[in-house]
């Protein structure tokens, strides 16, 4: 909330965006951290701290331009690879939630990017999680090449097989 930090739905996280508020031109510079907003005609949610700089915490939205000025590169993610079984078919998994809402919203923004998103259900311990998975690979290297680019947009892919249940 007080970091200079921001959620949009295809910038990779990491990417340091310069806001400006075109109704006051007033600027300031936040990392991309997270993903959404999942709002029809919005474009980038804000931190509190961001939207104070900038001045839209009256309004609570505003018209804003938004400018890349680079990437911090810790935000990229090595692949974690599952199987050592190169048949497929493959799936990726991107995330894991014990709430079903953000594995929801997750797919929801994956689905603009990516084809065969999908959440699967697992039973660990009596705790349910939903995992967001991407994919029906059926070779290994087109998988690797997804769960590649999914880490330098700064997520945690793990390649696996796309039956598995972990």
């Amino acid at each position: 909330m007080y970091a200079m930090t921001c959620a949009h739905k295809e910038y990779p996280f990491g990417t340091r965006l310069k806001v400006t508020n075109l109704q006051n031109n007033r600027s300031a510079e936040c990392v991309v951290n997270d993903r959404g907003p999942f709002v029809e005609g919005r474009d980038i949610d804000l931190s509190y701290a961001v939207a104070k700089e900038i001045g839209v915490i009256g309004p609570g939205i505003s018209r804003v331009s938004l400018e890349p000025e680079g990437r911090d590169d810790s935000y990229i993610r090595p692949v974690k690879v599952q199987t050592l079984d190169n048949t497929g078919p493959f799936a990726i998994q991107v995330r894991s939630f014990t709430e079903s809402i953000n594995a929801i919203q997750m797919n929801v923004a994956f689905r603009l990017k990516y084809s065969n998103v999908y959440i699967q259900e697992a039973e660990v311990n009596g705790i349910t999680y939903y995992r967001v998975r991407v994919g029906d690979y059926k070779d290994y290297n087109s998988a690797l090449s997804v769960a590649e680019q999914l880490g330098q947009e700064g997520y945690q892919a793990l390649l696996l097989k796309a039956d598995v249940k972990i």
